[in-house]
């Protein structure tokens, strides 16, 4: 199995391409992480995505988690390591794939009894130098809508766990 200790630094290290989101979900801590950390359900929340484990439990340092996004077989893969676990509060991925490369981290904040904020922020490195950096300036509002509709979906969807 891979370990966190086998992420490249260089790709550990926030990049430029700041993404932020936050969204409140009608639920309890516990639920909102459970339902957050359920790599194969997130295709059910965030668009066009198919969400699998393919190396340790998904819920430890280490584990490797592959997330096509596309339609058909046109997409990228988004290829991640878990490199912190904190239940029910956070989770730090490091991305390693050809498209989707740097840190992010999902967090949890407990609001009320039924009520949870969750934040998802994305520090990733932009490939092609400069004509990347330039070209964030659209990329990452549309990167932050497409966070935030899946974001929105994800509430939706937890608060259909907590009624249940």
């Amino acid at each position: 199995m891979t370990s966190a200790a086998d992420v490249p630094a260089d790709l550990a290290r926030p990049g430029p391409g700041r993404v932020s989101v936050r969204v409140t979900v009608p639920s309890d801590l516990e639920t909102a992480f459970a339902a957050a950390t359920d790599w194969p359900a997130q295709g059910r929340w965030i668009p066009f995505t198919h969400v699998r484990v393919v190396e340790g439990d998904g819920r430890s340092p280490g584990s490797v988690v592959h997330a096509f996004t596309g339609i058909g077989k046109v997409g990228f893969l988004d290829v991640f390591t878990v490199v912190g676990w904190e239940p029910p509060h956070r989770v730090d991925v490091v991305h390693t794939g050809r498209v989707v490369r740097g840190p992010g981290a999902f967090q949890l904040v407990e609001r009320g009894p039924e009520r949870t904020d969750m934040i998802w922020s994305e520090d990733l490195h932009l490939p092609f130098g400069a004509v990347g950096e330039f070209a964030w300036a659209v990329v990452g509002p549309l990167a932050a809508a497409g966070l935030k509709v899946g974001l929105r979906r994800f509430a939706r969807y937890v608060g259909t766990l907590a009624r249940a």
